[in-house]
């Protein structure tokens, strides 16, 4: 018997058809001798419609008063699921988050879940009740309501697991696992049925859709076995694991893309602006990514990097204020890019990971504006006309 934590997202409980299909799934769990406790999303589409609702009454609407409004869609699901568990005569619950205490921060539409009360739980557990929890939601320290932002479900699965020192946390989703690729831009991805933690993370940080970062980085804390399973077709998924496993011929176990990315490249001749510039985006919460220093000349330094397309008027308006205006030169940048990462724990130790790819992009007369390489990975920078073509070499070339 093991004790197991199930998230369903907002597709998989997307109507109720979909729900009822749910708690088959549940029950069938829990008739094989194991513990659930269950978090649950907004059915697909409310959290978008309740936000629209918002800003119909405000184009920028109070934050906490929009986490109030937001975190009502999980209370519908959790109650139909359990309706639904109840009328196949099994026990269940629905539990809001101050009903199970998830403690929170107060950063509203992002906030971080720091202590989780198992005590509810437990009793719950006890008596052989299904648990139903509310995720994407927890209160602060003055009771109000807050919500965790993207991935938020996931990560109140995976903190509600490690919490309750579960045995698995299964991700149920739209898709049936971790792939090798984005099966929607390469056609011959194939499903893994175990990856190591550390490239799930790198993966998850990388732009892979499948696991939110947040919820792979609590697991990482608990070390919390994550599975990844689809509620529509029956599948063991993908394990997500910590334990060691034999090196595997292939060095590269997956490959990453990250759209939506702007390039930029400028000068300066004062070395201590580039540094300042830097701590200001970090005030900001803008990442920088691929940073290069690309030459110096005589008192000149330039340099490159990336961000995300959604920070690039607040990095142009910075550009463009003091002191950055008159000591930062030669500004120039490229929208529409795109990031491609191989990632495995074998690209430390094999060079021809990078001799490989770049055979690939002279083959394509592709010129990456970037490169870089790190511990588990290699990142390649190019325009996102480019993208589709070279990823599917890459995987041709890398994944056979």
């Amino acid at each position: 018997m093991a004790l197991i934590v199930q998230k369903f997202g907002g597709t998989s409980v997307g109507s109720i058809e979909r729900i009822e299909a749910v708690s088959d799934l549940i029950i069938k769990t829990q008739q094989q001798g194991h513990k659930v406790v269950v978090v649950v999303s907004a059915m697909s589409g409310e959290t978008n419609r309740l936000f629209n609702l918002a800003t119909q009454i405000d184009e920028a609407p109070s934050a906490r008063e929009l986490d109030v409004l937001l975190s009502t869609g999980e209370q519908v699901s959790i109650a139909l699921l359990a309706m639904a568990i109840i009328k196949r005569g099994y026990s269940a619950v629905s539990l809001l988050a101050e009903q199970i205490a998830i403690k929170t921060d107060n950063m509203f539409g992002r906030a971080r879940v720091e202590y989780i009360d198992t005590e509810r739980l437990k009793q719950e557990l006890e008596h052989n009740r299904i648990a139903i929890v509310a995720g994407f939601q927890g209160r602060d320290v003055e009771g109000n309501v807050t919500t965790l932002g993207r991935g938020g479900t996931d990560t109140t699965a995976v903190e509600i697991a490690g919490a309750i020192q579960a045995d698995e946390c299964q991700i149920y989703t739209d898709v049936d696992g971790v792939y090798t690729a984005d099966p929607r831009l390469v056609e011959q991805a194939k499903r893994l049925p175990q990856i190591r933690f550390e490239e799930m993370l790198e993966l998850a940080s990388l732009g892979a859709k499948v696991l939110h970062l947040r919820s792979v980085e609590a697991a990482g804390r608990y070390k919390l076995p994550l599975r990844v399973l689809s509620s529509f077709t029956p599948d063991e998924g993908t394990l997500i694991s910590f334990k060691e496993t034999p090196m595997s011929d292939n060095p590269v176990t997956g490959i990453a893309t990250n759209k939506d990315v702007v390039f930029y490249q400028f000068s300066t001749s004062e070395a201590k602006i580039f540094a300042q510039f830097l701590s200001e985006l970090a005030k900001s919460q803008i990442e920088v990514d691929m940073l290069h220093q690309l030459s110096r000349q005589v008192d000149i330094l330039s340099y490159a990097f990336t961000v995300q397309s959604n920070d690039h008027l607040a990095v142009l308006a910075l550009l463009q204020s003091e002191p950055f205006a008159h000591s930062i030169n030669e500004v120039v940048f490229e929208l529409n890019m795109a990031k491609i990462s191989l990632v495995g724990l074998g690209v430390q130790s094999q060079p021809e990971v990078l001799a490989k790819s770049l055979t690939v992009l002279a083959d394509k007369q592709v010129t990456p504006k970037l490169m870089s390489t790190a511990q588990i990975k290699v990142s390649i920078l190019v325009t996102e006309t480019q993208l589709h073509s070279v990823i599917n070499q890459l995987h041709v070339t890398f994944l056979p």
